[in-house]
């Protein structure tokens, strides 16, 4: 994929930085609220973009339920009255206390968590001890990917009755991620959703006997978003992620998503060691390290990069053009894994039509938001 930007001001832009293309992610947000069918099956993960800006793009969407994993994440949207923020990562120790904070610091948004360990349950109790049900709180299933999550079966419909009756929480219902399902293959990811879907379903009617509500099925990141979304399971919200911005490893594997790129790097060069070698401001400070050296980005100037070595600061790649470069010269990257990449950068230029039209601060990028 290519994309239609040719930044006509990069004098005035300090490299390596990250762009955001406006338009981009503006139809990254219709494209899934069409695949999705209605924004309030929505619950997209905040992980990939951390800014507040992009929110509210979701919210005027009509996307009202978002999902997150910190709680400087989970505050950035809580300070945007986002109505409905669902922290799914485990929180523990002094976690669970700034959470309590978090809850009466924001009371126009309802706050949800998961749990898979009465441990975790008992901490929460702890400091939620008035009875107001104030919290949500999931039950999150291990579905095959083996991360987080209680296996379906006799100790967890215990630990979701013990939610369920508890004064201080409302029992919001289930939590499951398949960061697993990622074959290729849309077919085998469907086949793999459908398995997951069934064992929740079945679960929740075991709940259901049980005497307790499950109001909720909440489920999927990006590569199985699509399939679950064909589901008309009551209750199910779909809660994928990247799609926000869009990188270079899902487009090369779900390319029926329909995305394009709203995250951009820009680097420049900085040296020509050899007669066959360019050397990039682009160093793994700047772009996401955690695939393969050589598999990091794609550089769009230069398609048949080989990457020689890659530092902290330094890109340097082989190429049979790299006499046409010069010190100075400008090259657009797109990072291989889009929401480390971001996490990288402490603000992100704004690009609309060629043009630098805004800055916007990655504001959730730290565990502390700092106010």
């Amino acid at each position: 994929m290519t994309i239609p930007l040719l930044l006509a001001e990069v004098e005035t832009i300090p490299s390596p930085a990250l762009l955001f293309d406006r338009d981009a992610i503006r139809h990254n947000i219709r494209r899934t609220i069409h695949i999705a069918g209605n924004p309030d099956r929505l619950r997209p993960h905040v992980k990939t973009h951390k800014t507040r800006e992009i929110a509210r793009l979701w919210l005027e969407a009509g996307v009202t339920k978002h999902k997150c994993a910190t709680l400087a994440e989970a505050e950035m949207l809580a300070s945007l009255a986002t109505p409905d923020v669902l922290i799914a990562y485990p929180l523990v120790g002094p976690n669970v206390a700034r959470l309590a904070r978090l809850v009466h610091r924001f009371p126009q948004t309802r706050f949800g968590v998961t749990i898979d360990h009465d441990v975790s349950l008992r901490q929460l109790q702890a400091v939620f001890p008035d009875g107001r049900k104030i919290l949500d709180v999931y039950l999150d299933l291990n579905c095959g990917m083996g991360r987080t999550g209680i296996e379906p079966g006799v100790e967890a419909r215990k630990l979701y009755g013990a939610i369920a009756s508890h004064s201080d929480f409302s029992a919001a219902g289930l939590h499951l991620y398949d960061g697993h399902n990622n074959q290729p293959s849309f077919d085998e990811r469907q086949q793999t959703a459908h398995v997951i879907l069934e064992v929740a379903q079945s679960f929740r009617q075991q709940l259901m006997v049980d005497g307790w509500k499950v109001p909720r099925i909440v489920v999927g990141g990006t590569p199985s978003f699509p399939a679950h979304a064909r589901q008309s399971i009551p209750g199910l919200e779909l809660s994928p992620g990247t799609l926000s911005l869009h990188d270079a490893n899902y487009d090369a594997r779900y390319g029926e998503l329909g995305l394009r790129f709203g995250a951009i790097l820009m680097t420049r060069v900085v040296s020509r060691p050899t007669a066959d070698r360019v050397t990039l401001d682009l160093g793994y400070k700047a772009v996401s390290p955690d695939s393969p050296v050589g598999q990091r980005c794609r550089l769009l100037d230069i398609p048949d990069a080989e990457v020689v070595v890659h530092s902290e600061e330094h890109l340097t790649v082989r190429t049979s053009s790299a006499s046409r470069f010069q010190p100075g010269d400008v090259v657009y990257a797109i990072p291989a894994h889009v929401c480390p990449t971001v996490a990288l950068h402490q603000f992100a230029w704004v690009i609309e039509a060629g043009k630098v039209v805004d800055r916007w601060e990655i504001a959730a990028r730290n565990r502390e938001i700092g106010n």
